[in-house]
This record gives structure tokens, C-alpha cells and sequence, in this order.
């Protein structure tokens, strides 16, 4: 048994058979072949090795009369691993006796041989381990041809693991059949982790190399809530994760009861609790939790993963269904919320070496205009259809805002023209992400409907802390004294000018951090689908007076590490079926 530890990004235990997605994109599943398909499967492991001979073949003598046989021995001896009859032997024996696919063959030994090379203290010898996992993926190359199936089209229940995965590769990810999914890169606050909690599914990123140790079809256990891996769990682990899976399916329907009772405090103090989503048919699971509303539709899945720019239609298709299904309640569209280098349209930005203080959000929508018009007209057009009102992310200046207010207003004033209906008081708000926005705040305030904290940035930019950096996470920390004293600012300018504030970053939905927000006087939350009965559930458990000594005491400590352990024994202390 092996135990790695990355970051949780979605919570939940996930439980099976894993499904390993290398660096180049192969799928290495464990398929077992039919006693009639032997011969013919040995046949194309022999036709594999035949072709991955041939081209190490051709690339030894190219690179030994381009740079001289020195170099053309590194080939040879790729041959010789190729040829070592005990190898062939090994994967014989696996497709004949133990009726292996030739795929799950050639991983799963050669990545047992890989191992011992690791494991050697010369270093040298450890160097070898890649001569092994280059012949392997050779030999997967010629097995599997073009058969490479995309994630979305999984036909049994697996645990994905991979290096790494796209926004669009993760929301492709089959929701009938990826149990979870585990990455060695990738950090907190991702559009990959907020793609995850979307589709509801457990969650692991950046716990670093580790595809080596595993082969598809191996046990594995995710533990989304404490960012655990387990690899070849035992009898006991997987007896206690299962019951531990078993009590949040009986949490889970136990707080379904509370689905269409208000989020009220003991005192009488009515909270609002909204969805954050990222896709239309998110609205669904919003309506099935009792949401209040749509707090923060995210708009950036229209061009994540998409080879052309989304025309004014689809972006107008995909709110039509949200504003349509929500009805008189309010829906937020924030408009598009990511860099330019991932818009596959847009030519790739020339210094961005720091894609999170760079051309993104607001910014990049300015410098856009044609396609930041395109969305505006949908979310006006979708206006008269439900409750609709839009947001501007990462506004940091003044400039930004009233710029972004220009072209909002030039969009009415054409589709008025044209004699398309659009609510005409449509309210208009920002997102406070950046430390510069909270200290301009009394000025905001003047020009906007209302606000939404958006503590995944606001964290990252206060503690200049890269969020998606796995040596620096652990300072990524919502508890942090400076983090807190921003959202208390935030809220008490909210409340001065009368401009109601939400909150809809990752912070909202960790129970954790329930009744401070209350204390600090937060009284719309803005949450994962999945998050709104347990963030209605404290609501419902506690009152405002022991939500205000909970803000005080924590104002009054020093570091992240007590504040946070503070928090979580009042959270016991009040609903101890969430404080586990």
C-alpha cells in the first residue's frame, strides 16, 4: 500500500479500478481477453514489437551517422530490452495464462521493471527507468494505433489518473462512469478544480510523479476531502473508506429534508444561499438543493476546449436554459473570467510569463471588444427571459469599470436600434478579487448594484501566493489574518452604502468558515450545488449572537494555523454531524 498526498479540490471518497492516462494521452486499460482471442492478441503483441524494433532500428542508425555511434548506442540498447527473451516470456505468460490484454501486459511489467531501475542508488542505473518507460510507450503506441478513446466515452466505472487535465478534458470526463480523478500537477482554484466540484465527483491534484506505481485496473482510493491517493489499499483501508463513503451517502440524505426549508438562523435571520456553475445543466442540481438563485454562472466552458470563437447564439442558448429554468429567481452571468493563452482564437499572448498578473478577465474582454460585445448581447437578449443580472470579474481600477459600463451601454443602445428586447435595469455588479479593489471600495460602491468576493483570487493576491504552484500551496490559506480583514472591509463598505455583497469563492462552501462569515456579517453565500445543504444546515443550526463571538475571537489571533483550528472546533461544538 501507498499513500500520496496532494491537494483536495473536490471532496468525496471515490473507491476502484484505475484508469491511467500517460503523458502522451494513452488510456491503459485492463481488459481480459476471451480463451478464443489469445493467439490472435499474441499475434498483434508480435507485430508491435516488430514495428517499435524497426523504428528504434531506424533511429539508431540516423542519430549514429548524424552524431557518431556514441550516440547511436543509446538505440542499441533500447534493442536489447526490446529483444530480452525474458521479457518476451513475461508477457506470454500474462496473455496466455492470466489472459491480460497485450496493453495491460506491456504496462504493468514493464513499469515493474522500471521500478527496480528507480529503486537503485546509482544513479546511473535510475536513469534506465526512462530507457523502460520510452520502450513502453513504443509498444503502446503501435497496440493501440488510433483506438485512442476519449475520457468522455468510459464504458465501466474507473478512477482517471494523469499527469495532468485540461478544463475541457475534465469536463468531458463521463459523469455515469469516472468515479474521480487524481493529477500530479495542478493546484487550488484551477478551472480543472472548479470543473471537478461541477461534476461533483472527488478530486486530488499536484501530489507530483506517481504514474509509474500504478497500472490500470489497480485498486485506488481517493480521498477528496483530506487530498489523500491511496495505491494497492488493503483489506482494512478499503473496509473503512467504504464506511466511510456509506455515512456521507447517509449525511447526504439526511440533509436532503432540509431542500425546500429557508436558510434561517436560530434568531429569525434570513441568509440567501446561491449556486456557483459552470454548466447549464448545473441549474438543475441548483433547483433539486433548494438555491435561492444562480450567484455565479461562469461563462468560461463556452470557449475552454472549443477550436473557434462561440457566436452570439450558443452563448445566448446557454442562458436562455438557466434564466428560463430559475425562473423569478435571480441568476449572475459573469462575463468571461480567463487568460488569453486559453483562447484557442486569440493569438498566444507574447511575454505572458505570469498568466495570473496578466492579459485575463476584464482586461482581456477591453482588448477584445468584438468578442466581449458578442456575449454582452446574449446576456441582455437573455435579460427579459428570468431575473438576469451581469457581472465583471477582476476589476482592479476604476477605469476598468466604467470602461466595461461603456460598452455595455453602447450594446443597449444597438440592440435597441435593431428593436431586440433586453432589460434596460438590468443590474450590473463586480467581482472584488485584488486588494486594490477592496481599498477603492467606498468608490465602487457608487457605480455598481452590488458585489461578489471572490476569495479564490482575493487569496492568491493578497498572500502572492500561486495557487496552482504545488511548493507554495500551503501558504494558500482562506484563514489568513490579512485575507480575513479584506473581507471584513468588503462587507462593512457593503453595508454602509447599502450594496448587498456576496461571496462566492471556495471559502463560501467549506462549512469551516460558515459561521465566521456570518459573524463578519455575510449574509448571502454563493456555493457548489453540492455545498448548499450543508452550508443550510449551519445556517439552520446556529444564531447570529454565536456567530458574532465566533468573528470576534477570530479577529483577535495571529496566525491561519489557530484561526482555522479555532473554527473547526466551533463548527463540532454546533453541528457536530459536519465536524467530523
Amino acid at each position: 500500500m501507498q499513500e500520496l498526498q496532494g491537494i483536495a479540490v473536490s471532496p468525496g471518497v471515490a473507491i476502484g479500478e484505475a484508469l491511467v492516462v500517460d503523458n502522451e494521452g494513452f488510456r491503459i486499460p485492463r481488459r481480459f481477453l476471451a480463451r478464443d482471442a489469445v493467439e490472435s492478441e499474441l499475434e498483434r503483441l508480435d507485430k508491435a514489437i516488430a514495428a517499435a524494433r524497426k523504428e528504434i532500428a531506424h533511429n539508431r542508425d540516423a542519430v549514429s551517422e548524424e552524431l557518431g555511434k556514441k550516440y547511436g548506442a543509446i538505440f542499441e540498447a533500447h534493442l536489447l530490452m526490446l529483444e530480452d527473451s525474458q521479457l518476451h516470456g513475461e508477457l506470454e505468460q500474462m496473455i496466455r495464462q492470466r489472459h491480460y490484454s497485450p496493453e495491460y501486459a506491456v504496462s504493468r511489467t514493464l513499469r515493474r521493471y522500471a521500478k527496480v531501475f528507480e529503486k537503485l542508488e546509482s544513479r546511473y542505473l535510475a536513469q534506465r527507468a526512462n530507457d523502460i518507460f520510452d520502450i513502453e510507450k513504443r509498444l503502446l503506441r503501435h497496440l493501440l494505433g488510433r483506438r485512442r478513446e476519449g475520457l468522455g466515452h468510459l464504458t465501466s466505472p474507473a478512477v482517471v489518473l494523469a499527469h495532468n487535465l485540461t478544463p475541457s478534458e475534465t469536463a468531458n470526463l463521463s459523469r455515469e462512469f469516472c468515479l474521480g480523478f487524481v493529477t500530479e500537477v495542478g493546484g487550488l482554484g484551477s478551472h480543472t478544480a472548479i470543473v471537478a466540484e461541477a461534476l461533483e465527483i472527488p478530486a486530488v491534484v499536484g501530489t507530483g510523479p506517481f504514474l509509474s506505481e500504478v497500472s490500470g485496473g489497480d485498486l485506488v482510493i481517493i480521498d477528496g476531502d483530506k487530498g489523500l491517493v491511496i495505491l494497492h489499499p488493503d483489506e482494512e483501508t478499503v473496509a473503512r473508506y467504504r464506511h466511510e463513503a456509506e455515512e456521507i451517502r447517509t449525511l447526504a440524505a439526511q440533509l436532503e429534508t432540509l431542500r425546500d426549508l429557508p436558510a434561517e438562523t436560530n434568531d429569525g435571520v434570513r441568509i440567501k444561499i446561491f449556486g456557483n456553475i459552470e454548466f447549464p445543466y448545473e441549474v438543475d442540481h441548483c433547483i433539486n438543493r433548494g438555491a435561492d438563485g444562480i450567484g455565479l454562472y461562469r461563462t468560461e466552458f463556452l470557449y475552454l476546449g472549443a477550436d473557434s470563437e462561440p457566436d452570439e447564439e450558443v452563448h445566448y442558448q446557454a442562458y436562455c436554459r438557466v434564466a428560463k429554468t430559475m425562473g423569478k429567481r435571480w441568476v449572475t452571468i459573469r462575463t468571461f473570467d480567463m487568460g488569453a493563452d486559453k483562447v484557442a482564437h486569440l493569438p498566444d499572448p507574447q511575454d505572458e510569463r505570469n498568466p495570473f498578473l496578466g492579459l485575463r478577465s476584464i482586461r482581456l474582454a477591453l482588448r477584445n471588444l468584438p468578442m466581449f460585445r458578442v456575449q454582452l448581447r446574449a446576456i441582455l437578449r437573455a435579460s427579459v427571459l428570468g431575473n438576469v443580472q451581469i457581472m465583471f470579474p477582476l476589476v482592479s481600477t476604476l477605469l476598468e469599470l466604467r470602461q466595461a459600463k461603456m460598452v455595455l451601454a453602447d450594446v443597449m443602445e444597438d440592440l435597441e436600434e435593431r428593436g431586440i428586447a433586453f432589460n434596460r435595469d438590468i443590474p450590473v455588479g463586480m467581482m472584488v478579487e485584488v486588494p486594490a479593489a477592496v481599498m477603492m471600495l467606498d468608490h465602487f460602491t457608487d457605480e455598481v448594484d452590488f458585489l461578489s468576493i471572490g476569495t479564490n483570487d482575493l487569496i492568491q493576491y493578497t498572500l502572492a501566493v500561486d495557487r496552482s504552484n504545488k511548493d507554495v500551496v500551503g501558504l494558500y490559506n482562506a484563514s489568513d489574518p490579512a485575507v480575513l480583514r479584506l473581507i471584513d472591509m468588503a462587507l462593512e463598505m457593503g453595508a454602509k452604502k447599502s450594496v448587498p455583497v456576496n461571496l462566492c469563492g471556495q471559502m463560501s462552501g467549506n462549512p469551516v468558515y460558515t459561521m465566521l462569515l456570518l459573524g463578519m456579517g455575510l449574509r448571502q453565500f454563493s456555493v457548489t450545488p453540492a455545498a448548499i445543504p450543508e452550508i443550510k444546515k449551519i445556517c439552520r443550526s446556529v444564531s447570529i449572537e454565536d456567530c458574532l463571538k465566533v468573528a470576534q475571537r477570530a479577529r483577535t489571533m495571529e496566525n491561519a494555523r489557530d484561526i482555522r483550528s479555532y473554527l473547526k472546533e466551533e463548527l463540532r461544538r454546533h453541528v457536530p454531524e459536519l465536524g467530523q
